[in-house]
């Protein structure tokens, strides 16, 4: 059986979990996608404590998911906001299969907050499951898990 071969060690989806696993970390990266960049901001619109979003912060940031960036506003002191790094950029699905996930099983009857939509077309955007060639896979029962030597990777 496959899920006797796989080295659990090397385990993907727990070291994603170790950088973004926690709620507030997802919560930064949600508002950094829609553009929120400021400290302050990010702190009024999540309604999290100074203490906690310094510490997602810092945690996003030593892990190269965010990178601070010096601003000075006129008459004020020099701070810092957080702008989104390659390595950020490419969470963007995740938080889309979050999203299309919530919207699907835990919005409530109003419905979403927001849409995605494509920039150039205006069309909405979803996300899908392909293979190397193309195919669109219409979940866990088309796909084949298979174990990596240690070497491999």
């Amino acid at each position: 059986m496959i899920t006797d071969e796989i080295d659990r060690t090397r385990c993907s989806v727990a070291g994603t979990l170790a950088v973004v696993g926690e709620k507030w970390s997802l919560l930064v990266l949600r508002e950094a996608f829609l553009g929120v960049r400021r400290f302050a901001d990010l702190q009024q619109n999540l309604d999290v404590s100074r203490a906690v979003l310094t510490e997602r912060l810092n945690t996003l940031v030593d892990q190269g998911v965010l990178a601070r960036a010096p601003y000075h506003a006129e008459g004020q002191r020099q701070r810092h906001e957080y702008r989104l790094t390659q390595k950020g950029l490419d969470l963007y699905p995740a938080l889309v299969a979050l999203m299309e996930w919530g919207d699907r099983y835990v919005a409530d009857a109003r419905g979403s907050a927001l849409t995605l939509e494509h920039r150039d077309c205006g069309g909405e955007v979803h996300l899908s499951l392909t293979c190397e060639d193309g195919h669109r896979l219409g979940g866990p029962r088309e796909v084949r898990p298979v174990a990596l030597p240690a070497a491999s990777r």
